[in-house]
C-alpha cells in the first residue's frame, strides 16, 4: 500500500510538473507573440530611432519647432517620417505654418486624409532634394539656371530676386544645417504645377 501511494504521489508530482512547465513554455508564447503582434504595428525606420543627444535631423528640428506643427502633421499623415532623417546628405525646404495657412482648409483637410496618403506623400517629397544645398550653392545654382532633382522625381527651378532665393517660385526665408544637411524654411508650400 505504501508503495502504491508513493507511486501516486510520484505520477502526481510529475504531473504537477510537466503541467507547470506546459504553462511556463505557453505562457512566454503568449508573451513573444504579444510582443512580436506589438512591434509588427509599431512604425520602423530611421525616423522612429530615438537619439537623444547631438545635433538634430531635418525631421527632429521640425519636430521641435511650434512653427511646423502642420509640416510635422503633414509628414505623420503621409508616412514620410523616414525621408527626413536620411543619412544625407539632403535638403529639405520646409513651409511654416503660415505657409500651409495660405492653402484654403478644405484643400488642406482633404490632402490630410488617408485617401490621399499618396497625392500627399508626393507633395511632401517634392521639398526634399536627395543632395547638399546651403544657401550659397543655391545662389550658384540660380546664376547657372540649374535645377534641383527632387526625391518626388520632379525638377524645381532656382532664381534670386532682389538677393531672395526663390525655389520653383517661392522664397526661402531662413535656412538652418542639421545632422543631414539643410533645411531652408520656406513661406509657402511648393505645390505642383501641373
Amino acid at each position: 500500500m505504501k508503495t502504491l501511494i508513493k507511486s501516486l504521489f510520484s505520477v502526481v508530482l510529475l504531473l504537477c510538473f510537466v503541467a507547470c512547465n506546459s504553462n511556463s513554455k505557453t505562457s512566454e508564447n503568449t508573451t513573444n507573440d504579444t510582443k512580436t503582434n506589438e512591434a509588427s504595428t509599431e512604425k520602423t525606420g530611421q525616423a522612429f530611432i530615438k537619439d537623444e543627444g547631438g545635433t538634430p535631423n531635418a525631421l527632429q528640428l521640425a519636430i521641435q519647432s511650434e512653427d511646423h506643427s502642420t509640416l510635422v502633421a503633414a509628414v505623420q499623415a503621409a508616412g514620410v517620417e523616414n525621408a527626413l532623417v536620411n543619412v544625407g546628405p539632403l535638403t529639405v525646404f520646409a513651409p511654416n505654418n503660415a505657409g500651409f495657412a495660405k492653402i484654403d482648409e478644405t484643400t488642406l483637410n482633404d490632402l490630410l486624409k488617408p485617401e490621399n496618403k499618396s497625392k500627399l506623400a508626393f507633395i511632401l517629397t517634392n521639398h526634399v532634394a536627395p543632395a547638399n544645398y546651403p544657401i550659397e550653392t543655391l545662389k550658384k545654382n540660380a546664376v547657372k539656371n540649374r535645377k534641383l532633382y527632387m526625391a518626388s522625381g520632379k525638377y524645381l527651378e532656382v532664381v534670386e530676386k532682389d538677393g531672395d532665393i526663390f525655389v520653383d517660385g517661392v522664397k526661402i526665408i531662413a535656412t538652418v544645417n542639421v545632422s543631414n544637411g539643410w533645411v531652408h524654411v520656406t513661406e509657402d508650400v511648393i505645390l505642383p504645377k501641373d
